[in-house]
Protein backbone atom coordinates (compact mmCIF):
# COMPACT_ATOMS: atom_id res chain seq x y z
CA UNK A 1 0.00 0.00 0.00
CA UNK A 2 1.29 3.43 -0.93
CA UNK A 3 -1.74 5.71 -1.23
CA UNK A 4 -4.51 6.41 1.27
CA UNK A 5 -8.11 7.10 0.21
CA UNK A 6 -11.09 8.21 2.32
CA UNK A 7 -14.59 6.80 1.82
CA UNK A 8 -17.79 8.41 3.09
CA UNK A 9 -21.37 7.35 3.75
CA UNK A 10 -24.54 8.84 5.19
CA UNK A 11 -26.49 5.58 5.48
CA UNK A 12 -23.91 2.73 5.81
CA UNK A 13 -25.01 1.34 2.43
CA UNK A 14 -24.07 3.90 -0.22
CA UNK A 15 -20.34 4.61 -0.12
CA UNK A 16 -18.21 7.01 -2.13
CA UNK A 17 -14.46 7.23 -2.59
CA UNK A 18 -13.61 10.82 -1.64
CA UNK A 19 -10.19 10.55 -3.25
CA UNK A 20 -6.58 10.23 -2.22
CA UNK A 21 -5.38 12.14 0.85
CA UNK A 22 -1.75 11.03 1.31
CA UNK A 23 0.99 8.95 -0.31
CA UNK A 24 4.48 7.86 0.67
CA UNK A 25 6.24 10.42 -1.53
CA UNK A 26 4.63 13.19 0.57
CA UNK A 27 6.17 11.84 3.78
CA UNK A 28 9.51 13.64 3.99
CA UNK A 29 11.00 11.35 6.64
CA UNK A 30 9.75 8.13 5.08
CA UNK A 31 11.39 5.13 3.43
CA UNK A 32 12.95 6.38 0.15
CA UNK A 33 11.59 3.39 -1.79
CA UNK A 34 8.01 4.23 -0.71
CA UNK A 35 5.35 1.63 -0.09
CA UNK A 36 4.38 0.18 3.28
CA UNK A 37 1.72 2.76 4.16
CA UNK A 38 -0.16 0.34 6.41
CA UNK A 39 -3.32 0.45 8.56
CA UNK A 40 -4.03 4.02 9.80
CA UNK A 41 -6.47 5.78 12.13
CA UNK A 42 -7.92 9.28 12.33
CA UNK A 43 -9.12 11.42 15.25
CA UNK A 44 -10.89 14.79 15.45
CA UNK A 45 -10.10 17.34 18.12
CA UNK A 46 -10.46 21.12 18.41
CA UNK A 47 -11.43 21.65 14.79
CA UNK A 48 -8.67 19.52 13.25
CA UNK A 49 -8.42 15.99 11.88
CA UNK A 50 -5.29 14.08 12.90
CA UNK A 51 -4.38 11.18 10.63
CA UNK A 52 -2.02 8.59 12.16
CA UNK A 53 -0.25 6.12 9.91
CA UNK A 54 2.57 3.56 10.26
CA UNK A 55 5.41 3.98 7.79
CA UNK A 56 9.06 2.88 7.82
CA UNK A 57 11.83 5.47 7.75
CA UNK A 58 14.45 3.16 6.25
CA UNK A 59 15.07 0.50 3.64
CA UNK A 60 15.00 -2.14 6.40
CA UNK A 61 11.28 -1.53 6.62
CA UNK A 62 10.24 -3.87 9.44
CA UNK A 63 12.81 -2.50 11.88
CA UNK A 64 12.26 1.21 11.18
CA UNK A 65 8.53 1.71 11.71
CA UNK A 66 7.39 5.11 12.92
CA UNK A 67 3.91 6.53 13.60
CA UNK A 68 3.43 9.45 11.24
CA UNK A 69 0.90 12.26 11.60
CA UNK A 70 -0.87 14.32 8.93
CA UNK A 71 -3.26 17.15 9.80
CA UNK A 72 -6.18 18.88 8.06
CA UNK A 73 -9.21 20.99 8.89
CA UNK A 74 -11.22 18.78 6.50
CA UNK A 75 -12.04 15.07 6.89
CA UNK A 76 -11.22 14.01 3.32
CA UNK A 77 -8.72 16.46 1.81
CA UNK A 78 -5.82 18.86 2.40
CA UNK A 79 -3.88 16.60 4.78
CA UNK A 80 -0.26 17.67 5.32
CA UNK A 81 2.43 15.51 6.89
CA UNK A 82 3.74 17.12 10.09
CA UNK A 83 6.33 14.50 11.06
CA UNK A 84 6.12 11.50 13.34
CA UNK A 85 5.57 10.88 17.05
CA UNK A 86 8.90 10.76 18.81
CA UNK A 87 9.54 7.76 21.04
CA UNK A 88 7.17 5.34 19.29
CA UNK A 89 7.69 2.69 16.64
CA UNK A 90 10.52 0.25 16.02
CA UNK A 91 10.54 -3.43 15.11
CA UNK A 92 7.06 -4.51 13.86
CA UNK A 93 5.30 -1.79 15.91
CA UNK A 94 2.47 -0.75 13.61
CA UNK A 95 -1.35 -0.23 13.51
CA UNK A 96 -1.93 3.02 15.43
CA UNK A 97 -5.31 3.58 17.08
CA UNK A 98 -6.27 6.86 18.79
CA UNK A 99 -9.00 6.91 21.41
CA UNK A 100 -10.32 10.16 22.93
CA UNK A 101 -12.00 9.55 26.28
CA UNK A 102 -15.11 11.37 27.52
CA UNK A 103 -12.88 13.68 29.60
CA UNK A 104 -11.05 14.82 26.45
CA UNK A 105 -7.82 12.93 27.13
CA UNK A 106 -6.43 11.24 24.02
CA UNK A 107 -4.53 7.94 24.00
CA UNK A 108 -2.50 6.33 21.25
CA UNK A 109 -2.24 2.53 20.97
CA UNK A 110 0.02 0.61 18.60
CA UNK A 111 1.53 -2.83 18.27
CA UNK A 112 2.67 -5.82 16.27
CA UNK A 113 4.85 -8.87 16.61
CA UNK A 114 2.96 -9.96 19.77
CA UNK A 115 3.56 -6.62 21.57
CA UNK A 116 0.94 -3.97 22.35
CA UNK A 117 1.74 -0.59 23.89
CA UNK A 118 -0.02 2.71 24.54
CA UNK A 119 0.61 6.24 25.78
CA UNK A 120 -1.25 9.41 26.63
CA UNK A 121 -1.14 12.12 23.98
CA UNK A 122 -0.49 15.76 24.77
CA UNK A 123 -3.17 18.27 23.80
CA UNK A 124 -1.32 18.99 20.54
CA UNK A 125 -2.08 15.37 19.47
CA UNK A 126 1.43 14.95 18.02
CA UNK A 127 3.50 14.19 21.14
CA UNK A 128 3.19 11.56 23.84
CA UNK A 129 2.76 12.66 27.46
CA UNK A 130 5.27 10.55 29.38
CA UNK A 131 6.47 7.09 28.41
CA UNK A 132 4.55 4.43 26.50
CA UNK A 133 3.64 1.33 28.49
CA UNK A 134 2.78 -2.28 27.62
CA UNK A 135 -0.86 -3.34 27.63
CA UNK A 136 -1.08 -6.23 30.08
CA UNK A 137 -3.65 -9.02 30.36
CA UNK A 138 -4.13 -9.61 26.63
CA UNK A 139 -4.29 -13.23 25.48
CA UNK A 140 -2.37 -14.16 22.31
CA UNK A 141 -2.05 -10.59 20.99
CA UNK A 142 -0.66 -10.26 17.46
CA UNK A 143 -1.56 -6.84 15.97
CA UNK A 144 -4.45 -4.53 14.91
CA UNK A 145 -5.31 -2.75 18.15
CA UNK A 146 -8.64 -0.92 18.36
CA UNK A 147 -10.04 0.76 21.49
CA UNK A 148 -13.53 2.10 22.22
CA UNK A 149 -15.74 2.80 25.23
CA UNK A 150 -19.36 1.77 25.85
CA UNK A 151 -21.42 2.22 29.03
CA UNK A 152 -18.31 2.92 31.09
CA UNK A 153 -16.44 -0.18 29.87
CA UNK A 154 -13.22 0.14 27.83
CA UNK A 155 -12.80 -2.42 25.04
CA UNK A 156 -9.56 -3.35 23.26
CA UNK A 157 -9.92 -5.52 20.16
CA UNK A 158 -7.07 -7.14 18.24
CA UNK A 159 -5.99 -9.89 15.84
CA UNK A 160 -4.57 -13.00 17.51
CA UNK A 161 -1.92 -15.52 16.43
CA UNK A 162 -4.23 -18.36 15.37
CA UNK A 163 -2.37 -20.32 12.66
CA UNK A 164 -3.29 -19.41 9.06
CA UNK A 165 -6.36 -17.37 10.10
CA UNK A 166 -5.79 -14.62 12.70
CA UNK A 167 -9.10 -14.13 14.49
CA UNK A 168 -10.39 -11.04 16.30
CA UNK A 169 -10.33 -11.18 20.10
CA UNK A 170 -11.20 -8.56 22.69
CA UNK A 171 -10.47 -7.55 26.26
CA UNK A 172 -12.11 -5.13 28.69
CA UNK A 173 -10.95 -2.78 31.44
CA UNK A 174 -12.12 -0.05 33.78
CA UNK A 175 -9.22 2.17 32.65
CA UNK A 176 -8.06 3.12 29.13
CA UNK A 177 -4.52 1.88 29.84
CA UNK A 178 -5.58 -1.36 31.50
CA UNK A 179 -4.83 -3.80 32.96
CA UNK A 180 -7.04 -5.76 30.59
CA UNK A 181 -9.15 -8.87 31.05
CA UNK A 182 -9.29 -11.08 27.97
CA UNK A 183 -12.77 -12.09 26.82
CA UNK A 184 -11.95 -14.36 23.87
CA UNK A 185 -12.76 -14.55 20.16
CA UNK A 186 -15.69 -12.54 18.83
CA UNK A 187 -15.01 -12.72 15.06
CA UNK A 188 -13.86 -15.90 13.34
CA UNK A 189 -11.68 -15.75 10.24
CA UNK A 190 -11.82 -18.67 7.81
CA UNK A 191 -10.72 -17.40 4.39
CA UNK A 192 -8.01 -14.80 5.03
CA UNK A 193 -4.65 -14.84 6.77
CA UNK A 194 -5.74 -12.09 9.17
CA UNK A 195 -8.39 -9.47 9.82
CA UNK A 196 -7.97 -5.93 11.06
CA UNK A 197 -11.09 -4.74 12.85
CA UNK A 198 -12.52 -1.43 14.01
CA UNK A 199 -15.69 -0.63 15.93
CA UNK A 200 -17.85 2.44 15.33
CA UNK A 201 -21.05 3.77 16.85
CA UNK A 202 -23.02 5.52 14.09
CA UNK A 203 -26.51 7.00 14.46
CA UNK A 204 -27.21 4.97 17.59
CA UNK A 205 -26.03 1.59 16.28
CA UNK A 206 -22.74 -0.27 16.75
CA UNK A 207 -20.86 -1.68 13.75
CA UNK A 208 -17.86 -3.95 13.26
CA UNK A 209 -15.60 -3.24 10.30
CA UNK A 210 -13.21 -5.99 9.20
CA UNK A 211 -11.90 -7.61 6.03
CA UNK A 212 -11.82 -11.00 4.37
CA UNK A 213 -10.91 -12.57 1.02
CA UNK A 214 -14.26 -14.09 0.09
CA UNK A 215 -14.47 -12.24 -3.24
CA UNK A 216 -10.91 -12.58 -4.47
CA UNK A 217 -9.56 -15.65 -2.72
CA UNK A 218 -6.25 -13.77 -2.45
CA UNK A 219 -4.75 -12.75 0.88
CA UNK A 220 -3.41 -9.48 -0.50
CA UNK A 221 -6.65 -8.48 -2.25
CA UNK A 222 -9.03 -8.05 0.64
CA UNK A 223 -12.68 -7.01 0.78
CA UNK A 224 -13.88 -4.42 3.27
CA UNK A 225 -16.79 -5.75 5.35
CA UNK A 226 -19.18 -4.30 7.90
CA UNK A 227 -21.74 -6.05 10.10
CA UNK A 228 -23.76 -5.17 13.17
CA UNK A 229 -21.99 -5.51 16.53
CA UNK A 230 -24.21 -6.75 19.36
CA UNK A 231 -23.70 -6.89 23.15
CA UNK A 232 -25.39 -8.83 25.93
CA UNK A 233 -26.84 -7.27 29.09
CA UNK A 234 -23.45 -7.46 30.84
CA UNK A 235 -21.63 -5.69 28.04
CA UNK A 236 -19.99 -8.77 26.54
CA UNK A 237 -19.54 -8.70 22.76
CA UNK A 238 -21.57 -11.36 20.99
CA UNK A 239 -20.01 -13.35 18.15
CA UNK A 240 -20.27 -11.31 14.94
CA UNK A 241 -22.66 -12.79 12.38
CA UNK A 242 -20.79 -12.27 9.13
CA UNK A 243 -22.87 -11.55 6.03
CA UNK A 244 -22.24 -10.92 2.35
CA UNK A 245 -24.99 -8.31 2.13
CA UNK A 246 -23.73 -5.91 4.77
CA UNK A 247 -25.98 -3.90 7.07
CA UNK A 248 -29.39 -2.30 6.49
CA UNK A 249 -29.47 1.44 5.73
CA UNK A 250 -29.66 3.96 8.55
CA UNK A 251 -30.46 7.64 8.10
CA UNK A 252 -30.56 9.46 4.77
CA UNK A 253 -29.10 8.06 1.56
CA UNK A 254 -26.06 9.70 0.01
CA UNK A 255 -26.78 8.47 -3.51
CA UNK A 256 -25.58 10.74 -6.30
CA UNK A 257 -28.10 12.88 -8.14
CA UNK A 258 -25.80 14.56 -10.67
CA UNK A 259 -25.87 13.84 -14.38
CA UNK A 260 -23.14 11.43 -15.48
CA UNK A 261 -21.11 11.92 -18.66
CA UNK A 262 -20.46 8.66 -20.51
CA UNK A 263 -17.36 7.91 -22.59
CA UNK A 264 -17.57 4.69 -24.59
CA UNK A 265 -14.79 2.42 -25.78
CA UNK A 266 -15.28 3.69 -29.33
CA UNK A 267 -13.85 7.11 -28.41
CA UNK A 268 -10.85 5.72 -26.53
CA UNK A 269 -7.31 5.94 -27.88
CA UNK A 270 -5.63 2.55 -27.48
CA UNK A 271 -2.05 1.39 -27.82
CA UNK A 272 0.73 -0.82 -26.51
CA UNK A 273 -1.04 -3.97 -27.66
CA UNK A 274 -4.53 -2.98 -26.53
CA UNK A 275 -7.16 -3.14 -29.29
CA UNK A 276 -10.69 -1.95 -29.95
CA UNK A 277 -12.81 -5.03 -30.58
CA UNK A 278 -16.41 -5.90 -31.44
CA UNK A 279 -18.64 -7.37 -28.73
CA UNK A 280 -22.42 -7.36 -29.00
CA UNK A 281 -22.64 -7.63 -25.20
CA UNK A 282 -20.96 -4.24 -24.74
CA UNK A 283 -23.25 -1.24 -24.44
CA UNK A 284 -21.99 0.29 -27.67
CA UNK A 285 -20.99 -2.90 -29.42
CA UNK A 286 -17.30 -2.13 -28.82
CA UNK A 287 -14.86 -2.73 -25.98
CA UNK A 288 -11.16 -2.26 -25.34
CA UNK A 289 -9.44 -5.66 -25.29
CA UNK A 290 -5.95 -7.12 -24.73
CA UNK A 291 -5.18 -4.98 -21.71
CA UNK A 292 -3.16 -7.88 -20.36
CA UNK A 293 -0.35 -6.95 -22.73
CA UNK A 294 2.62 -5.21 -21.06
CA UNK A 295 2.45 -1.49 -21.77
CA UNK A 296 -1.14 -1.65 -23.04
CA UNK A 297 -3.34 1.36 -22.39
CA UNK A 298 -6.55 3.18 -23.24
CA UNK A 299 -6.94 6.92 -23.01
CA UNK A 300 -9.95 9.23 -22.99
CA UNK A 301 -9.22 12.78 -24.10
CA UNK A 302 -11.33 15.95 -23.93
CA UNK A 303 -13.08 14.72 -20.80
CA UNK A 304 -15.40 17.47 -19.59
CA UNK A 305 -14.82 18.79 -16.07
CA UNK A 306 -17.65 21.34 -16.28
CA UNK A 307 -17.45 25.08 -15.90
CA UNK A 308 -15.25 25.19 -12.83
CA UNK A 309 -13.82 21.68 -12.54
CA UNK A 310 -13.56 19.92 -9.20
CA UNK A 311 -14.14 16.40 -7.96
CA UNK A 312 -15.97 13.76 -9.97
CA UNK A 313 -16.86 10.11 -9.44
CA UNK A 314 -15.17 7.93 -12.08
CA UNK A 315 -16.89 4.59 -12.75
CA UNK A 316 -15.16 2.01 -14.95
CA UNK A 317 -17.48 -0.60 -16.47
CA UNK A 318 -15.72 -3.80 -17.49
CA UNK A 319 -15.75 -7.58 -17.97
CA UNK A 320 -13.10 -10.00 -16.69
CA UNK A 321 -12.51 -13.72 -16.17
CA UNK A 322 -10.11 -13.24 -13.27
CA UNK A 323 -9.02 -10.53 -10.89
CA UNK A 324 -7.08 -7.75 -12.57
CA UNK A 325 -5.43 -4.41 -12.00
CA UNK A 326 -5.27 -1.17 -13.96
CA UNK A 327 -3.14 1.89 -13.24
CA UNK A 328 -4.97 5.21 -13.44
CA UNK A 329 -3.53 8.60 -14.31
CA UNK A 330 -5.44 11.88 -14.54
CA UNK A 331 -3.99 14.72 -16.60
CA UNK A 332 -0.59 13.06 -16.52
CA UNK A 333 -0.50 12.59 -12.75
CA UNK A 334 -0.22 9.06 -11.41
CA UNK A 335 -3.34 8.56 -9.33
CA UNK A 336 -3.99 5.02 -8.18
CA UNK A 337 -4.22 1.34 -8.98
CA UNK A 338 -7.75 0.14 -9.77
CA UNK A 339 -8.58 -3.45 -8.81
CA UNK A 340 -11.09 -5.44 -10.85
CA UNK A 341 -12.82 -8.71 -9.97
CA UNK A 342 -14.13 -11.59 -12.10
CA UNK A 343 -17.51 -11.03 -13.77
CA UNK A 344 -17.87 -14.53 -15.20
CA UNK A 345 -16.34 -13.91 -18.61
CA UNK A 346 -14.86 -11.34 -20.98
CA UNK A 347 -18.30 -10.59 -22.43
CA UNK A 348 -20.16 -10.17 -19.14
CA UNK A 349 -19.93 -6.44 -18.56
CA UNK A 350 -21.22 -6.36 -15.02
CA UNK A 351 -18.05 -5.02 -13.39
CA UNK A 352 -18.13 -1.50 -11.95
CA UNK A 353 -15.30 0.03 -9.96
CA UNK A 354 -15.62 3.59 -8.71
CA UNK A 355 -13.35 6.22 -7.23
CA UNK A 356 -13.20 10.00 -6.96
CA UNK A 357 -10.77 12.02 -9.07
CA UNK A 358 -10.00 15.74 -9.60
CA UNK A 359 -10.89 17.36 -12.93
CA UNK A 360 -9.92 20.64 -14.55
CA UNK A 361 -12.56 23.01 -15.92
CA UNK A 362 -13.77 22.42 -19.47
CA UNK A 363 -13.22 19.56 -21.90
CA UNK A 364 -9.49 19.55 -21.16
CA UNK A 365 -9.00 16.41 -19.11
CA UNK A 366 -7.12 13.24 -20.06
CA UNK A 367 -7.84 9.94 -18.28
CA UNK A 368 -5.47 7.07 -18.97
CA UNK A 369 -5.78 3.43 -17.86
CA UNK A 370 -2.68 1.27 -18.23
CA UNK A 371 -2.93 -2.52 -18.27
CA UNK A 372 -0.46 -5.38 -18.14
CA UNK A 373 -1.89 -7.04 -15.03
CA UNK A 374 -4.35 -9.77 -16.13
CA UNK A 375 -7.13 -9.40 -18.67
CA UNK A 376 -9.84 -6.72 -18.43
CA UNK A 377 -12.21 -5.67 -21.23
CA UNK A 378 -13.41 -2.08 -20.75
CA UNK A 379 -16.86 -1.16 -22.04
CA UNK A 380 -17.13 2.51 -21.00
CA UNK A 381 -16.46 4.97 -18.20
CA UNK A 382 -18.75 7.57 -16.63
CA UNK A 383 -17.85 10.82 -14.88
CA UNK A 384 -20.32 12.23 -12.36
CA UNK A 385 -19.55 15.74 -11.06
CA UNK A 386 -19.69 16.09 -7.28
CA UNK A 387 -20.89 19.33 -5.76
CA UNK A 388 -19.03 20.86 -2.83
CA UNK A 389 -21.83 19.53 -0.58
CA UNK A 390 -21.05 16.01 -1.76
Amino acid sequence: MDQYHVFSTADMVNWRDEGEILRASQVEWGRPEGGFMWAPDCAFKDGKYYYYFPHPSGTAWNKTWKIGVAVSTKPASDFKSVGYIQGLGGDAMIDPCVFIDTDGQAYLYYGGGARCAAAKLKSNMTEIDGESQPMTGLTDFHEATWVFKRNGIYYLTYADNHPHFNRLQYATSSHPLGPWTSKGVYLDVTDCDTSHGSVVEFKGKWYQFYHNCSLSGKGNLRSICVDVLNFDADGNILKVEQTKTGVPPVGLSSALNSQANKYGADVAIVGGGATLGDDDAASGGKCVQNLHQPGSYLQFEHVDGGGVGGRAALDIHYAAESRGKLRLSVNGDDYSFVNTLPTGGYSRFSGDTSLTIPLQAGATNVIRLTGGNFGVNVDYVTLTPLSSAQ
